[in-house]
């Protein structure tokens, strides 16, 4: 704990006077450290570490004895086509075919977070309104995401994160660019000597 520890005072020189012994106190650190320790210890074993996140994805049933079901097409007019470019770029048709001659017009340019989100949200509700659930009770809104060549696997991950941000339920990833949509877009989607 603590140790007083004395030293010799008052010297005895001629004057006669009587001085008071100088005291210095010595503190033993040891119990503070001890305490400091198990403090440490308690806390690291107490507390929980933090638990990886993972992102839940449906994928389609790998049963091969299931028939598939004939279902008609979707429209173009219930789709939102998400394009992922370079850049963290992101292409939207909403609504409209790559096909289609207003489609040149029509193809948007957002970047992620809140403006992709408001594209998405404001899409959604545009379908959903006008369009009426199927027999199974689903929304028409469907996504179909569509990465290309010069997107990056953070770009897939940021756009299935909105997807459960926005809480879509239905939507479709495409690695597959028809002519149409490759006209489109053109040289957004095209590698360059810098994506290298």
């Amino acid at each position: 704990m603590a140790e007083i520890v004395e030293s010799g005072g008052g010297n005895k020189k001629g004057d006669g006077k009587v001085r008071a012994k100088k005291l210095s106190t010595r503190v033993d650190m040891t119990p503070m450290v001890d305490l400091g320790f198990l403090l440490i210890t308690f806390f690291m074993l107490a507390t929980t570490l933090s638990k990886p996140t993972s992102m839940t994805l449906t994928v389609p049933d790998k049963d091969e004895e299931k028939k598939e079901i004939e279902t008609e097409p979707l429209k173009a007019s219930k789709v939102l086509t998400v394009f992922l470019g370079r850049n963290d770029d992101v292409f939207l048709l909403d609504g409209i075919a790559s096909d289609d001659e207003k489609a040149p017009d029509e193809l948007t340019k957002v970047r992620f977070g809140t403006e992709l989100r408001d594209a998405i949200f404001k899409s959604q509700k545009r379908i959903n309104s006008q369009n009426e659930k199927d027999a199974e009770g689903n929304l028409p809104f469907v996504v179909v995401i569509k990465p290309t060549e010069v997107s990056s696997y953070k770009n897939v991950v940021d756009i299935l994160d909105e997807m459960a941000i926005t809480k879509t339920k239905r939507y479709a990833m495409v690695d597959f660019l028809s002519d149409s949509e490759k006209k489109l877009l053109g040289d957004r989607v095209t590698p360059q000597p810098e994506d290298q």
